[in-house]
């Protein structure tokens, strides 16, 4: 299977994965699954440490760059979230699941918005 991890995921996967449903953390952990990041989700967390929001670990960006798959945002992907309902305003969120759909991906989140569009997910 193909996932796509939400902020708040791979945040808690990296520093707290007991937050995570027992189902999310066989899922990150099975060889059997590909995981994505998307460059939207390490853009907002450039953004939280900037503004101190965030604090992460020296050299994060590239662990997680070299752990998962990075997803970049293509043009296709911001057209693709004018056609999203305006079910909430979070641009990170809305993206993600325009990539999700495009990719063919499952997202994995507990965000209750996110839930409301039509993307497959698996609940955090």
């Amino acid at each position: 299977m193909r996932y796509l991890l939400d902020t708040h995921v791979l945040l808690w996967s990296r520093a707290s994965p007991e937050r995570l449903s027992a189902e999310v953390v066989a899922l990150l952990r099975s060889t059997e699954n590909t995981l994505y990041v998307s460059m939207a989700t390490l853009w907002e967390c450039a953004i939280k440490v900037c503004i101190g929001k965030l604090v992460v670990p020296e050299g994060f960006f590239r662990i997680v760059a070299n752990d998962y798959e990075i997803l970049d945002i293509e043009l296709a992907h911001l057209e693709a979230t004018l056609q999203l309902p305006l079910l909430h305003r979070d641009p990170f969120d809305r993206l993600l699941v325009a990539q999700a759909r495009l990719g063919g991906l499952t997202l994995v989140t507990r965000d209750r918005n996110v839930i409301r569009y039509q993307v497959p997910v698996v609940e955090a």
